[in-house]
């Protein structure tokens, strides 16, 4: 039988938060190891539970689940959205500006699947969240990435940002807080950013999934507040600040200019008709949840659990020798870097290969979030804090035998250049 092969738009997806070093990670578990996962933002295992009235809301609701919702979601919680907006400073949003999915990461496919034609363009950052990459790709778009600066503390070069836009740039996306590098960017930064949006009559696609966890007072900035004259899609979720990853609930809001969009709207709601609609316990989660206590803020405040984890792993991971990063503000994640000399590395998924099957320690290699070099890699601080003291404390010690290993070798070379010179 002729080979079936993949589609060749899956050329640029790239997903190794869930990738050949977790199924070899799980192939370790099967023969009984156990490893640490610092590798994917699934607060559930590490004991982040949803808020209790969330799950109690969705389980009274549940007998009246079981048929289709309307495309967009149920009313109650696209209301409750909607003044979510308004509280962000979002002007202008009304209940047909929202759409409820499973999750931002299905309606982000809609959005790109609507907004691409073959060949299109989108600006997406590097490092990325793979999935815009993705999305991008299978929708038949081409994935542009304009560069965060890491001497600028994982700031978008808003100069790269312009050099990279051509006749075919249709959006830009932004993670704001970010996801890999942890960072928040500041007000004057997006409006640079909407500014530029507006110049040259592209849409912002805003993935703020991250808004509440903000750590040392942080203030966030939706940027659907600042482009009220630019097409604006914001996307965001239950999932980390009301830690329900697997409820699937998520939401898209259409903000800007909505005049000039009117046909692009109408591919948005024939997506939307084409789904029937969305997970419909996880809908009546999201009215409780926007609604009710805030208990991230008793997460992230000084003392509060991930605000200790997220400082204990920083202090870890930058006292290794070599080893140095951005300080996150926001998020579950960072960003380090590996000095290449003191730690040469030619193909970072393979050295990460190494890292997992040395110490049980699971983390993702940098060009897994199309970043261009071998020496980054991202750290989740789900753990509890002897987990992370455990899984730091093991990768410092691989990272030594790796200095000392290549240090040796480089000797050795070094020797025998100089021997060589001395003959001659």
């Amino acid at each position: 039988m002729k080979p079936i092969l993949k589609s060749a738009k899956l050329a640029n997806v790239l997903y190794d938060v869930r990738g050949p070093i977790v199924d070899a990670a799980r192939q370790m578990e099967d023969e009984g190891q156990k490893i640490i996962k610092l590798n994917i933002g699934n607060m559930a295992p590490f004991g982040f539970d949803a808020p209790e009235e969330v799950v109690q809301d969705m389980a009274r609701n549940l007998p009246d689940s079981a048929g289709y919702s309307d495309s967009k979601g149920i009313f109650a919680a696209r209301k409750a959205v909607m003044h979510y907006t308004q509280q962000l400073g979002i002007a202008g949003v009304t209940l047909d500006d929202i759409y409820l999915g499973n999750g931002a990461s299905e309606l982000i496919v809609m959005a790109t699947n609507a907004l691409l034609d073959d060949g299109d363009e989108l600006l997406v950052p590097s490092p990325d969240y793979p999935l815009w990459t993705a999305a991008t790709s299978l929708a038949g778009g081409r994935p542009v990435h304009y560069a965060c600066r890491e001497e600028d503390g994982w700031m978008p070069d808003l100069a790269d940002m312009r050099a990279k836009i051509g006749p075919r740039t249709r959006g830009i996306a932004v993670i704001n807080p970010n996801n890999p590098t942890g960072v928040l960017y500041s007000t004057e930064l997006l409006q640079g950013i909407v500014q530029i949006a507006r110049e040259h009559e592209l849409v912002l696609l805003v993935d703020e999934v991250y808004d509440k966890v903000l750590y040392e007072g942080a203030r966030f900035t939706s940027l659907a507040s600042l482009s009220t004259d630019v097409l604006t899609l914001t996307f965001n979720s239950l999932s980390k600040a009301y830690r329900s990853c697997g409820f699937r609930a998520g939401w898209m809001v259409v903000s800007g200019d909505k005049a000039a969009a009117r046909d692009y709207v109408e591919g948005l709601n024939m997506l939307a008709n084409l789904k029937l609609g969305s997970n419909v316990p996880g809908q009546w989660a999201i009215q409780t949840a926007l609604g009710g206590y805030q208990s991230i803020n008793d997460l992230v405040k000084e003392g509060g659990r991930l605000r200790r984890q997220r400082d204990l792993a920083y202090e870890l991971i930058t006292a290794i020798p070599g080893v140095t990063c951005v300080k996150p503000q926001a998020a579950l994640y960072m960003f380090p870097r590996l000095d290449p000399r003191m730690y040469p590395i030619a193909d970072d998924r393979q050295f990460f290969m190494e890292v997992l099957r040395a110490t049980r320690v699971m983390l993702v290699q940098g060009s897994g979030f199309n970043y261009p070099d071998n020496q980054h890699f991202r750290i989740v601080f789900l753990p509890h804090e002897d987990d992370l003291r455990e899984a730091i404390g093991r990768l410092a010690k691989f990272l030594e035998q790796y200095r000392m290993r290549h240090a040796k070798a480089g000797a050795v070379v070094d020797f025998a250049t100089k021997k060589e010179a001395a003959r001659a």
